[in-house]
């Protein structure tokens, strides 16, 4: 049962993502005069729809993205008629055609309210509304997630005592060996459950786990530390050694410190905005990076998709993997709040990828209009310096057969990465 609410509640939450991109264009389009005839979620056969105003609001059949169409987003035909133009090439006829449907879609009392008769930083801010939507979603959601509910960190109260001294890269023994000394905690009587309220006379909240590990790990020598244990304050006095330990902020590096041979207890620690716009940066270019390395993911997504091949698990997923993931996640029986965080960090995660993706510069994405519609204001400007008339606008219909490439392509990737999710899912490690 939870493993179908969490696949429903993580596919609502991105189709809700896909609507607020959709909502950034509508409500700038709709600030600068721009009519829109009609906002979707979705693609293929209408299945709900609603005309307020000007604008059919809807929902379509296929959950694989959304649209909002504003009319006159391609300019006329310079010399042309009907949107026609006199020059011939091979993609000339779809560039017509296109330029054509765009023509007539503009009924005479509208001529004032076209995409393509705004100013360039106008478009431009039309077209970046929708990813600037889904980065403000991401960091609402960060926000949520990291003030409200916590980071997982360590507390001071000592989980469990190691028993011996042993090297990083011995891995996890079940017992010591015979010639490894007893760790500083066990020498000096740590137990598990005593919490550590003072170090050197310096005192540590319970959630201050990590700056109290910082300090032991840049100390030397006896130490005093006072921990409480069944109500009562008792002071060790622990020797520290050196030895090669595990670096705090990178699992995978080693580093030498001061060793004092507890396992701390872990809770949720509440962090403040500076952290929230610190984790989204980190965020934003893990992501950007994944997007720009897409291209080489593609041979082990075909292969796990069609040959049998073990999938990447830090590889790209899509709305159906995402949806399974948290499926998998909540029918887990985690506590609610490892479950809240985890539902809002994905769909926060969701969002950049929307972002990034989209303004990119290709056409049919975001980045696709924003394009042009910068070129133009840099001609506009030189042609204003150089004392000569305004060029017009930049003709985004030549853009159209790289628009029809990406579209197919992103279609085919789509369509490899469905059959992925379908029968090679990525598995959340248990």
């Amino acid at each position: 049962m939870m493993f179908v609410l969490g696949i429903l509640l993580l596919f609502v939450g991105i189709m809700i993502s896909v609507g607020w991109h959709e909502l950034g264009h509508f409500l700038a389009a709709r600030k600068f005069g721009i009519k829109v005839p009609e906002f979707f979620v979705g693609f293929g056969k209408t299945v709900w729809s609603r005309k307020v105003g000007d604008t059919e609001f809807g929902i379509k059949a296929i959950p694989l993205g959304g649209y909002v169409r504003m009319i006159g987003m391609l300019p006329p035909a310079k010399g042309g008629v009907l949107g026609r133009s006199r020059r011939t090439g091979p993609f000339q006829g779809l560039i017509d055609d296109a330029r054509q449907q765009s023509a007539q879609d503009v009924m005479p009392e509208d001529a004032d309210k076209q995409f393509y008769t705004r100013a360039p930083w106008k478009r431009i801010i039309v077209m970046a509304a929708g990813p600037f939507q889904n980065l403000i979603l991401a960091v609402v959601l960060f926000a949520i997630a990291i003030m409200g509910i916590g980071v997982v960190g360590a507390t001071t109260t000592v989980a469990a005592v190691n028993e011996c001294v042993v090297p990083v890269s011995a891995g996890e023994l079940t017992e010591c060996p015979a010639d490894a000394p007893p760790t500083p905690a066990a020498a000096a009587g740590f137990r598990p459950g005593d919490v550590i309220v003072e170090v050197n006379g310096t005192p540590f909240e319970n959630l201050q786990g990590r700056a109290m590990q910082d300090t032991i790990r840049t100390s030397s020598g006896t130490m005093a530390v006072t921990v409480e244990r069944a109500g009562q304050r008792i002071e060790l006095r622990p020797t520290l050694i050196q030895t090669e330990a595990q670096d705090l902020d990178d699992p995978d590096r080693t580093v030498q410190a001061s060793f004092l041979g507890v396992s701390l207890q872990q809770d949720y620690i509440r962090q403040g905005p500076v952290y929230v716009v610190q984790h989204v940066g980190d965020i934003v270019v893990a992501v950007g990076h994944a997007i720009i390395n897409l291209p080489e993911r593609l041979p082990n997504l075909f292969g796990s998709a069609f040959l049998g091949a073990e999938r990447d698990q830090e590889g790209p997923v899509g709305i159906v993997g995402v949806s399974r993931i948290g499926g998998e996640y909540l029918s887990r029986d985690l506590p609610l709040a490892a479950e809240a965080l985890f539902v809002l960090n994905l769909l926060a995660m969701v969002n950049v990828s929307l972002c990034l993706f989209n303004i990119l510069p290709l056409p049919p994405l975001d980045g696709g209009q924003i394009f042009p519609a910068v070129w133009e204001a840099v001609k506009k400007r030189i042609a204003r310096l150089r004392g000569k008339p305004d060029p017009g606008p930049v003709d985004a219909a030549k853009l159209l057969p790289v628009a029809y490439v990406v579209a197919l392509v992103f279609i085919g990737w789509s369509a490899i990465l469905l059959v992925a999710d379908v029968v090679n899912p990525i598995q959340l490690p248990f």
